[in-house]
């Protein structure tokens, strides 16, 4: 499964803060459905893309939906910063 979508960047400002863009609700519940893959705590393994840089990581449950963690070394590659809106690319894994 690939999804695409737009969001805000924003920033958890726990003990060891994190930034995370929210998967939108339609995007959301079509993970819903594939959630079989989801390989622990809810969380559904994906390789992620902002600009031209690609990661894996694992969407996090939140409120019913989910959100993206954007890892520093991301960040820095596309220049994101707290607030900004940063287009997502998504390839749902079937492996973990």
């Amino acid at each position: 499964m690939q999804l695409e979508f737009s969001g805000e960047v924003w920033q958890w400002r726990g003990p060891a803060p994190y930034y995370f863009v929210t998967v939108p609700e339609d995007e959301s519940q079509a993970l819903h459905d594939v959630a079989h893959v989801s390989y622990g705590w809810g969380m559904i393994p994906v390789t992620a893309r902002v600009g031209r840089t690609e990661w894996t990581t694992s969407l996090w449950p939140k409120d019913g939906g989910y959100v993206v963690p954007l890892k520093v070394a991301v960040r820095r590659a596309e220049d994101v910063q707290d607030g900004d809106t940063v287009a997502v690319g998504l390839d749902v894994r079937t492996e973990p």
